[in-house]
């Protein structure tokens, strides 16, 4: 006799105040409130928040976590490794790499037969300092839409280096104060940077230290890196200065001498955006998928059913259905833009 197919995920994978709910399992995937068992995709604080009662990542979300929240950050934790089983009750739980910052994983689900993966924040590009995203063939696929329409299409990092690049050559008299996210996307920046021959000291605002730290103990080898806190602002012409996107325009930024504003994200893509924020440097270097990466993310990953989340989730559900899959918009509240101030805005 033909196996008796388990219940339909949609019964068992379900979205609840406190965000996607797995219902054998009681626990939650990147709960936005407090949980007593959360699963935790990446470190990002729209994903990991402080509070949980257990929660299961990998060692560098741990970290991650531990770093921002300390002894708020949970009150008991369990590391698995990328590919290591963890069965909560009797549902098999296990991390793939998502490609998206340090530590950060897809979840992968198995219950009754069916396998469902939640994508949490991924890209598909290179990333010095972090482990590529991995398809995992399954029966859903639960994918993010940050950038998920056809407009954002970010162009090779090397390219918005180089611009960074010629401008402090045609700007020697100006310091760069480049903002970017002090999780992940500064860290990138600086590896890319050092790959682009950059060796000379890189200047960091107080926010952005610890976590470049952090990186550094998980074995990211980042450079010279100086506090600006402890330089001379007068004296940093034709310096790299990194800084949460909100120090661009709070009275930090005032005391450098004729700085040249710059912003890394894949927001730049709008121009609007930049010339609200009075950048005058935009770079297009996100850590999330563009739409090409997150369209040829759902032929590489090949699962019959897509469900959609965190972002411009209609364009990409009809593209996906167009392309023959079973495909429905999944709306998660409780999940911020790549560049929301919130975040980075300590001192």
């Amino acid at each position: 006799m033909p196996a008796t197919p388990g219940p339909d995920p949609e019964s068992w994978l379900t979205v609840e105040a406190g965000g996607l709910y797995c219902r054998p399992g009681d626990f939650y995937i990147d709960p936005h409130r407090p949980a007593d068992r959360a699963v935790v995709t990446h470190g990002h604080a729209d994903h990991a928040r402080p509070g949980n009662g257990a929660v299961l990542a990998t060692e560098g979300t741990l970290a991650i976590m531990r770093a921002r929240y300390g002894d708020a950050a949970w009150r008991a934790a369990q590391c698995a490794g990328y590919g290591e089983t963890v069965r909560i009750g009797p549902v098999a739980v296990s991390f793939a790499p998502a490609g998206h910052v340090l530590g950060s994983a897809q979840a992968v689900l198995e219950y009754h037969g069916a396998r469902v993966v939640v994508s949490g924040d991924y890209k598909r590009r290179r990333d010095p300092t972090c482990t590529a995203f991995d398809p995992v063939p399954c029966d859903v696929f639960i994918t993010e839409a940050t950038f998920g329409l056809p407009v954002f299409r970010h162009p090779p990092d090397a390219e918005e280096v180089a611009k960074l690049l010629a401008a402090q050559e045609a700007f020697p008299e100006r310091p760069i104060l480049l903002g970017a996210y002090a999780l992940g996307k500064a860290q990138r920046l600086i590896r890319l940077l050092r790959e682009a021959g950059v060796d000379r000291p890189i200047y960091l605002h107080g926010a952005m230290q610890a976590l470049c730290d952090l990186y550094e103990a998980q074995g990211v080898p980042l450079g010279p890196l100086v506090p600006v806190a402890g330089a001379d602002r007068k004296r940093l012409a034709g310096e790299i200065v990194l800084c949460p996107p909100s120090a661009l325009a709070d009275r930090w930024s005032r005391g450098f001498k004729d700085p040249l504003t710059a912003m890394a994200s894949g927001w730049m893509r709008v121009r609007q955006r930049a010339r609200q924020r009075n950048v005058e440097l935009p770079l297009i270097l996100s850590d999330h998928a563009d739409w090409d990466e997150l369209t040829a993310t759902l032929e590489d990953v090949g699962a019959p059913r897509v469900w959609v989340t965190h972002g411009r989730e209609e364009a990409l559900v009809h593209h996906a259905r167009a392309r023959g899959f079973d495909a429905k918009a999944l709306s998660l509240v409780g999940r911020e833009d790549e560049d929301a101030d919130g975040e980075e805005s300590a001192p």
